[in-house]
């Protein structure tokens, strides 16, 4: 069931602050590279996701390229999207698995931005080069829109529109700018971490993420794999047992019976009424 929420300011929680530094850091440091006459997309060649570069094994660039950004308003919307809606979902998840989540929209943005480039739709070419948070920043909105979608968010401060309405409106226009903006990665990617957003809150258990899915299926496996095992044993000992004497191990009544001892004494009629079952010892 949606939760029900005025989004506020929200406190700046661990996670986030240390992504929105990282995110700062590296900004300043391609600035002041830049001004110092340095060759700042040099850094973007090496660590911005190109899929070509990928392909040919730096894949480190579909988690680096979310640290790079183009410019001050991008760099803007970006960090001031992070801490109003990663906050309330950290608050809500924890570190651990808001950063779980975070990655897998970015890497899933990633992913989609190569895998749509590569086939050339809407003038997409593996040879562009992507920045920028935005895929996880999708993520973000797509998991707040549905845990929270009768929370008002407002609008420069004065105009209330609820949550799962402002998701939908930011969907939308990356979904037009993706088609009307030929050749535009951006909106690929923010499409991309979207979808890994509504798939991680869909797919993956409740509370526990990805870590709590892959032991869930490791332990699984393995209790398939003892249930096999001790079906393909039950079918050796009935094998085994027809093909001897099954009085040899068990009486008259079902009970085991260990066929080095000798068999015991004939029992009365009533004390066979009493319970005993005249055989061995009952495993």
């Amino acid at each position: 069931m949606p939760r029900m929420m005025d989004l506020g300011f929200p406190p700046f929680t661990r996670a986030v602050k240390y992504l929105i530094y990282a995110n700062i850091a590296v900004f300043l440091a391609l600035f002041f590279a830049a001004r110092a006459g340095g060759d700042a997309s040099a850094w973007i060649r090496i660590f911005g996701l190109s899929p070509v570069a990928v392909l040919h094994g730096a894949v480190w660039q579909v988690v680096t390229y979310s640290f790079f950004h183009s410019g001050v308003s991008h760099i803007l919307f970006n960090m001031l999207s992070l801490w109003m809606f990663g906050s309330r979902l950290e608050l809500d998840w924890g570190l651990q698995r808001f950063l779980e989540f975070y990655f897998f929209c970015v890497v899933g943005a990633a992913l989609s931005t190569i895998a749509i480039s590569y086939t050339g739709v809407l003038g997409m070419s593996p040879a562009v080069t992507t920045v920028g948070a935005s895929g996880g920043i999708f993520g973000l909105l797509v998991a707040f829109g549905i845990l929270y979608a009768e929370a008002r968010v407002y609008i420069y401060g004065i105009f209330a529109i609820k949550a799962k309405i402002f998701v939908t409106i930011w969907i939308a226009l990356a979904l037009f700018g993706a088609i009307s903006e030929r050749g535009d990665v951006n909106n690929i990617a923010h499409l991309g971490g979207a979808l890994f957003g509504y798939l991680y809150l869909k797919l993956l258990p409740g509370r526990g993420g990805m870590r709590y899915a892959a032991s869930e299926g490791y332990y699984g496996v393995l209790n398939r794999f003892h249930r096999w095992k001790r079906k393909r044993m039950a079918r050796k000992f009935e094998v085994y047992m027809r093909e001897n004497d099954r009085s040899k191990y068990f009486d008259e009544f079902g009970n085991y019976r260990d066929p080095d001892q000798k068999d015991p004494e004939p029992r009365s009629k009533e004390e066979d009424g009493k319970g005993n079952s005249g055989g061995g010892w009952v495993n």
